[in-house]
């Protein structure tokens, strides 16, 4: 007869620990492990902030305050002025405690900028995705969701929350997706999900024939602007007002956390769509609301970059003075029409050494990008210039990433 075994507390919670060191090793096995670098950014000193652990001076170069709006003084000062006259938190949930006013002053302001009749204002842009496209699905639930191969994870998320059938088409090939398109009837609910430009490899989506296949499968469009607004279109609309197609998506997501230097997410749509989806997505209605501090910023934001075009004009000429600065050092980079500068590196170890390298030896921050945020085999450094950054820290840059990388004698990839 078989004895029984007995477990104790202490081999239970034994157990659960080595789990966790198990997850965490195989990580660190395969040169993912990532460890956070412990910063201040001081107002009004950008590319430059404090390297805490170390006491010394660096120079940013992998931020997504891509305009360096979080530290505009126009911004800072209507945060300062919301706390001071309405506290610090929202009071919670905006169906249990009210809207406060700046909110919906933000919202007002998302919706102009986009041309849409109302705006929805999320915690985050990740929320924005993920409870919005689940949340279609209660009104569609015979939808069927296209959705672009590279679409980030919060894209994803929504999806599989969605429950709907799903048809994943390939990166950026609008006649794959046409094809695909053509094998559902007319009348069946459909839904094209995609980014406008993709923040892995700067890569920008034929938005336009996007919008002509929807008109004739009669599908509904969902684009995810998140690393286009601020930064183009003559108000910082994103890609869609730079090519003026605003009016032909349905909904439009965005975040204030990137080009507009704050934080959250949104959506802006037509009226009805916008009340639908305040009304049933779970991640809007049981989620505590962006506090007057924040939502206060973030208008000001919106509206210095409607007016102003010296932040996205400067933008340019960094992006293209640094490109060129890495071409004629022969350093590779993804090529693209966005502000984004991908050099791939293609091994996550190599990767973390560039990294370290740059950090250690030159006071240069830029983040290692890995596995998961990147395909296996492509990890990458993601160099962000912005307006902020001077031709002498572009070219300092250059000079530092170029030793790294002969330091290692690696041969970036040319795509």
């Amino acid at each position: 007869m078989l004895s029984k075994i007995h477990i104790t507390d202490h081999d239970l919670l034994t157990s659960y620990e080595d789990r966790f060191d198990e997850a965490v090793l195989k990580i660190k096995s395969e040169g993912r492990f990532r460890q956070f670098t412990d910063l201040a950014r001081i107002a009004g000193s950008f590319p430059y902030a404090h390297d805490i652990t170390n006491n010394r001076q660096i120079v940013i170069w992998c931020i997504n305050d891509y305009l360096g709006m979080g530290q505009h003084p126009d911004v800072i000062n209507a945060s300062l002025e919301a706390t001071i006259s309405m506290g610090v938190g929202s009071g919670g949930t905006r169906n249990i405690g009210g809207s406060h006013n700046k909110i919906i002053e933000l919202e007002r302001e998302i919706a102009d900028l986009h041309n849409k009749e109302a705006a929805l204002v999320f915690t985050s842009g990740y929320v924005s995705n993920e409870a919005t496209i689940s949340a279609l699905a209660k009104i569609f639930p015979d939808m069927v969701i296209f959705s672009d191969q590279q679409n980030h994870a919060s894209i994803i998320e929504g999806i599989k929350r969605s429950g709907c059938e799903k048809v994943i088409f390939n990166h950026n090939d609008a006649t794959d997706l046409k094809s695909k398109l053509k094998t559902y009837g007319i009348s069946r609910p459909k839904l094209i999900v995609f980014e406008s430009v993709y923040s892995m490899d700067g890569i920008t989506a034929p938005i336009k024939t996007y919008c002509d296949l929807a008109d004739e499968y009669n599908a509904m469009t969902y684009i995810d602007e998140v690393h286009a607004v601020g930064m183009y279109g003559p108000r910082g609309g994103g890609m869609c007002e730079e090519l003026g197609l605003m009016n032909r998506l349905t909904i439009i997501e965005g975040t204030l956390s990137k080009g507009f230097g704050v934080m959250g997410g949104y959506i802006a749509a037509a009226q009805n769509i916008i009340d639908a989806i305040r009304l049933i997505a779970s991640g809007f209605i049981f989620t505590t609301s962006l506090p007057p501090s924040i939502t206060a910023a973030a208008t000001a934001s919106i509206r210095h970059l409607k007016k102003s075009h010296v932040e996205r004009n400067q933008l340019r000429a960094n992006v293209g003075f640094l490109k060129d600065l890495l071409t004629k050092r022969n350093v590779n980079f993804v090529k693209n029409e966005s502000h984004m500068i991908p050099v791939i590196i293609g091994d996550p170890t190599l990767c973390k050494k560039v990294s370290d390298r740059l950090f250690e030896t030159h006071s240069i921050f830029v983040q290692h990008i890995n596995y998961p945020t990147v395909p296996k085999g492509t990890e990458r450094l993601r160099i962000t210039p912005t307006p902020l950054h001077s031709k002498q820290n572009c070219i300092d840059f250059a000079d530092a990433l170029l030793e790294s990388l002969q330091h290692f004698n690696i041969s970036t990839f040319n795509r």
